[in-house]
């Protein structure tokens, strides 16, 4: 439950705020921790009605980027090098941030800095903007003494995976964007023209071709059941999001991403990016390789691999070294395994993971690039396929029609 509260600091200053609780008591005492003295606290109540939904629809609109964690990460890399004080470090960046989701949080976190909260222990308060990844490498600079080291290695990991999951997320918009608008136009052809120039070829009594035939029984089912087609493609796209939201549906959809020729291989290497840079990060950071494997395996974004990490934290526990662990899985390339083997035989295990993370982003470079460098004629020739043999079974036709006279 969300409960506001007015009270006073320790500068005799009011402060008005919200705070989430279970129990109006555990508000109180969460607001007491601040060092505040409360005045008075009461739950607020939620937007009912038309109200309520655009609130719900602004704040999806508003949410959080991953563009903005990674330019957050690097001004307070940048201000903790210039050796400003957190407290001050959070303020001045809450009054720049322009997303409203994002300032609030920061406001929030300020007001637990002043409270006496750790900076890790605020973050954690805000599970849907800052992973248990980010939190937990904070959590280790604090232990270390080291959090200008930390956020260092947050900017420059979070910069390597914007970056490379920003490459291959463009790379497959322009395909999609064109085969997109190629179904749409055809869809169009074939319920508004095709009808008009069958009806002339049909009453013309001459023998069609049987590609004509094909396209005009084509254009006439989908001209009759224009409505159904709509409403089936609808439904089940709609079935398709809701199946891929439960356990067994995410299972398959990502088995069939990792799986499809070519792109599946891309999506793997984008994985083992993540993964080998993830661990590599929190090693250097100097966390354990079990709070590594725990916290890898909440942020790996496949159930396959995510499935991978927990066995292999399970074996790692019992004692069995992490090579040995991955390299009964066809999932895991047999050089990870090996290296890995090495990394942990020489105590250099963060480094190897490093030449590794290295390696398979230039690998979904190189294939991004080979993938944009291929679409491109590809899609003019399906393209230019797909118009043409609409067009041949059109225009043959009308062409032997005035052949006759």
């Amino acid at each position: 439950m969300l409960f506001n509260y007015k009270a006073i600091d320790g500068n005799n200053i009011q402060r008005e705020g919200t705070v989430e609780a279970p129990t109006v008591d555990a508000a109180i005492s969460a607001v007491q921790k601040r060092g505040y003295t409360i005045l008075s606290i009461d739950e607020t109540g939620s937007k009912q009605g038309l109200a309520g939904l655009l609130n719900i629809e602004f704040s999806f609109m508003q949410s959080v980027s991953n563009k903005d964690i990674v330019i957050l990460s690097r001004q307070i890399a940048t201000l903790f090098q210039a050796q400003v004080s957190p407290l001050r470090i959070f303020r001045l960046l809450s009054a720049e941030i322009e997303n409203p989701q994002l300032q609030n949080a920061m406001n929030k976190i300020v007001e637990d800095l002043q409270g006496g909260s750790s900076i890790s222990r605020a973050l954690a308060a805000h599970p849907d903007i800052f992973s248990s990844f980010y939190v937990n490498l904070v959590r280790a600079g604090e232990e270390s003494g080291s959090l200008e080291k930390s956020f260092d290695y947050l900017a420059d990991y979070l910069d390597r995976q914007y970056e490379v999951i920003s490459k291959a997320r463009n790379a497959l918009v322009y395909p999609a964007f064109v085969i997109s608008i190629f179904f749409v136009v055809m869809g169009m052809m074939l319920t508004l023209v095709i009808p008009s120039v069958a009806k002339i070829l049909t009453d013309s009594g001459q023998e069609l071709p049987i590609y004509t035939k094909i396209v005009i029984g084509l254009s006439d089912f989908m001209t009759t059941y224009i409505g159904l087609i709509l409403i089936a493609v609808a439904g089940g796209g709609v079935a398709l999001w809701r199946f891929s939201k439960t356990d067994v549906g995410k299972r398959a959809v990502d088995e069939f991403m990792i799986s499809i020729p070519y792109l599946g291989d891309l999506q793997r290497k984008l994985l083992l990016t993540r993964i080998c840079d993830n661990m590599s990060t929190m090693l250097d950071s100097g966390i354990t390789i079990v709070q590594a494997l725990e916290v890898t395996a909440d942020v790996v974004d496949n159930t396959v691999y995510k499935e991978i990490i927990e066995s292999a934290l399970v074996e790692v526990t019992g004692g069995r070294s992490f090579a040995d662990a991955i390299a009964e899985y066809p999932e895991i390339p047999g050089v990870l395994a090996q290296m890995a083997k090495v990394g942990e035989e020489t105590g250099s295990l963060g480094k190897i993971l490093k030449t590794l993370s290295n390696f398979y982003r230039r690998e979904v470079n190189n294939a991004v690039d080979t993938l944009i460098g291929l679409i491109e004629p590809a899609m003019i020739v399906l393209l230019g396929l797909g118009v043409g043999v609409l067009l041949a079974s059109v225009l043959m036709p009308i062409y032997n029609l005035s052949s006759a006279f």
